[in-house]
């Protein structure tokens, strides 16, 4: 099933014209105060908001990387997000974490990059080498 997920930012235009176009979402219904977005075949909905970029300042240490929380995402299949990592780059993306691979070797392998939405929303891409291993413990 999809989930819906509304995020605070501060330019609805040029915030919605980068996930379409650098992300390729499809815009769904909208108003002069919200925008909703076919995320990978979820329903992301961003509301315009007084509030400036979303607070950087928090993070949490995974595989010896700065993790900003909150961040949401979406995992890909695994030859999906080496393609995105591509475009993302040619697209001039400014990486919270640059692309790469980590627990290499390990349950839970995964390719995975953090990036801001220009209202400071942090995203994730991801992608496990092996898909059963996405709740692996």
């Amino acid at each position: 099933m999809p989930f819906h997920l509304a995020v605070p930012v501060s330019d609805l235009e040029r915030t919605a014209d980068f996930y379409k176009e650098v992300l390729s979402c499809r815009e769904g219904r909208s108003s002069e105060s919200w925008k909703d977005l076919d995320f990978f075949g979820h329903q992301l909905v961003l509301h315009k908001s007084g509030k400036a970029e979303s607070d950087k300042s928090q993070s949490n240490s995974v595989d010896g990387h700065d993790v900003p929380i909150p961040h949401f995402g979406i995992v890909l299949e695994y030859e999906d997000w080496f393609s995105m990592e591509k475009k993302l780059k040619e697209s001039g993306i400014k990486f919270i974490i640059e692309p790469y691979v980590r627990f290499m070797g390990q349950t839970g392998e995964q390719a995975t990059m953090f990036f801001y939405d220009p209202s400071g929303n942090a995203i994730e891409l991801k992608a496990f080498r092996d898909p059963e291993q996405l709740f692996a413990h």
